[in-house]
């Protein structure tokens, strides 16, 4: 293996063609790294014309079709099984990486203490950012939503479309589970959490890691800019971690969610009025507005997940609006 080569699997799922250039350029910005992985994994969700197209059109990489059942999940466990390294990494397919994303992201993960790590997920608007969208809610367009501290911090889970993990948590206790995550453009999502979570309840005395230095750019495409977009992914966040809360429990799936609604929530929106009377800003306002509404909806989601049954096909069955789902890295879950 080459002196800037590591031995690691880095995965990309995809599963429309609307993301074409995005995939590309998700592909080529891993192929562009200071430390390059040994293998690049391209897995493609049930759509047999974009893999034709992407056999056409990528090399140097290795092409699947997802064998498992359709979803996030699914592919992402197709290509854990498909991966060599011994680590696994994980690119959303509308994410650029920055050159020494993934040799930041290695230095944390060779302390074999270190579960995983995670790192800093920055929007990329497509659009300009509306003057009511709140940087507490970034996790409602997949990126960080906290201010990155200065050095790596535990923290309970790494940010699924930016993480680096260690091949053992899938030797042991088993893949992303099927029946949590995004199924095409489905709001249901949190696997990555729940994964962590289960690891977290193996080896209770590692740690998965949050590096503020290891960035990647999300591009956020105007749709996820519209308040009803906002409204319906709080509502699918909330459904989100109901189903997590059934499968691993309410202490371990709600610990960090505890301190982001009563810490980071009111002092996003005591920041926010500040902002609006000092400044005569009237989108400050509606920003404080934003914070509180989302935090009501999320709730309603979550009360409705909770008095659901139980069910592997919750997501399909519930009739949701179809939007895509993301899991933003903890930072109020600082341990130490």
């Amino acid at each position: 293996m080459a002196e800037n080569m590591l031995n690691a699997s880095i995965i990309i799922c995809a599963y429309t063609e609307e993301r074409w250039d995005d995939l590309i350029m998700a592909v080529e910005s891993v192929q562009q790294q200071t430390l390059l992985p040994s293998e690049i994994i391209v897995v493609v969700d049930h759509n047999p014309r974009l893999f034709e197209r992407l056999q056409a059109r990528l090399t140097g990489i290795i092409l699947l079709e997802n064998t498992e059942p359709r979803g996030l999940s699914g592919a992402r466990n197709s290509g854990i099984a498909r991966a060599t390294g011994a680590y696994i990494g994980f690119l959303d397919d509308d994410a650029i990486a920055e050159p020494n994303w993934l040799e930041l992201l290695h230095a944390n993960c060779v302390n074999p203490e270190i579960l995983g790590v995670g790192g800093v997920v920055e929007p990329m608007w497509l659009c300009e950012q509306p003057g009511w969208f709140p940087e507490e809610f970034y996790w409602v367009v997949g990126c960080s939503y906290e201010k990155p501290p200065d050095a790596p911090v535990v923290v309970r889970n790494p940010y699924g479309g930016c993480s680096y993990m260690r091949r053992e948590i899938f030797e042991v206790i088993g893949g992303f589970r099927n029946g949590i995550g995004r199924v095409g453009n489905s709001p249901v999502g949190g696997e990555e959490t729940e994964l962590s979570i289960r690891a977290k309840q193996q080896w209770p005395q590692k740690k998965f890691l949050w590096e503020p230095r290891a960035r990647i750019h999300h591009r956020i495409a105007p749709a996820r800019a519209r308040w009803s977009y906002f409204c319906s992914r709080c509502y699918s966040e909330g459904l989100s971690k109901a189903i997590i809360s059934k499968h691993v429990g309410a202490k371990d799936s709600l610990a960090s969610e505890r301190t982001y609604t009563f810490r980071t929530l009111p002092l996003g929106v005591l920041r926010a009025l500040q902002e609006g009377l000092i400044h005569r800003n009237p989108s400050r306002f509606l920003r404080a507005g934003a914070i509180i509404a989302g935090l009501m909806v999320t709730t309603a989601g979550y009360l409705a997940g909770s008095l659901a049954r139980p069910s592997a096909h919750f997501a399909e069955t519930c009739n949701l609006i179809p939007l895509p789902t993301v899991t933003a890295p903890e930072y109020s879950n600082i341990e130490g």
